[in-house]
């Protein structure tokens, strides 16, 4: 028989913290008999924390032991941590799995085959639109790790800024089907501009960087994905003027 779990957590008419309603679904998940008491103001958290000798809340205490808090509990229980820090490709492969279903499933809406060239075109589009609204929501933690890599903003930092919102329209511009000659050549100077640069920096100078293809602050290493971002834009540039 497991012993009982008593899990201490700060709920406010404020604050309800997180950690604390993990930590008791956690404990619920694991079959533990739970005892879950509410520091319900912020006189009761500082007097608990005084009284235990912790910095922070929730504590979670099993058969008398005190575990501590979300992390030491996923330790306990041997489970890996929760938003480990350190590069991680799951944003990237979570928005080019996600606009390839969007893809098939517009196609598939439209009567046309799903292995057709119409899917390639619009799983392109698709990804080269979300890639941009990641990189507007914080324009400037977006151009402050561009700019460190891409060779045209650091001659003219303004370029930085204004790549976004070409990449959103060419991703739009082909989503709506116009003209090449209105959409191939801002998609295939970008592309060629992103993909000339992060050649240099990885696989000439060795720069070990983080890329920017997924906004700023991201922890997404430069390589591969944003080559392949990049190689996607010249690549749908000559399909629109070949077809």
């Amino acid at each position: 028989m497991k012993p009982t779990a008593t899990l201490y957590r700060m709920v406010t008419p404020e604050h309800i913290c997180p950690f604390g309603l993990k930590s008791r679904a956690l404990l619920r998940r694991k079959g533990f008999k739970l005892e879950d008491h509410k520091l319900s103001s912020r006189e009761q958290t500082d007097a608990f924390k005084k009284e235990h000798n912790v910095d922070t809340t929730p504590q979670t205490f099993i058969g008398g032991e005190r575990i501590g808090g979300y992390d030491e509990l996923r330790s306990y229980f041997g489970l890996p941590q929760e938003g480990s820090e350190g590069t991680s490709y799951t944003p990237v492969i979570a928005i080019f799995a996600s606009c390839f279903l969007l893809a098939l499933a517009a196609v598939w809406a439209s009567g046309i085959s799903l292995v057709s060239p119409r899917t390639l075109e619009v799983f392109v589009a698709l990804s080269m639109t979300v890639l941009a609204i990641q990189k507007l929501q914080d324009l400037t933690a977006f151009s402050n790790q561009f700019i460190t890599y891409d060779l045209l903003s650091m001659r003219f930092v303004r370029y930085a800024y204004v790549y976004p919102f070409a990449e959103a329209y060419a991703g739009i511009a082909m989503l709506a089907g116009l003209s090449a000659w209105l959409v191939s050549p801002v998609a295939l100077v970008i592309g060629s501009l992103g993909a000339v640069s992060v050649i240099k920096a990885v696989y000439i100078d060795k720069r070990e960087l983080k890329c920017a293809c997924v906004g700023g602050n991201s922890n997404v290493p430069l390589g591969f994905i944003s080559l392949t971002e990049n190689l996607f834009m010249v690549g749908a540039a000559i399909w629109m003027w070949v077809k």
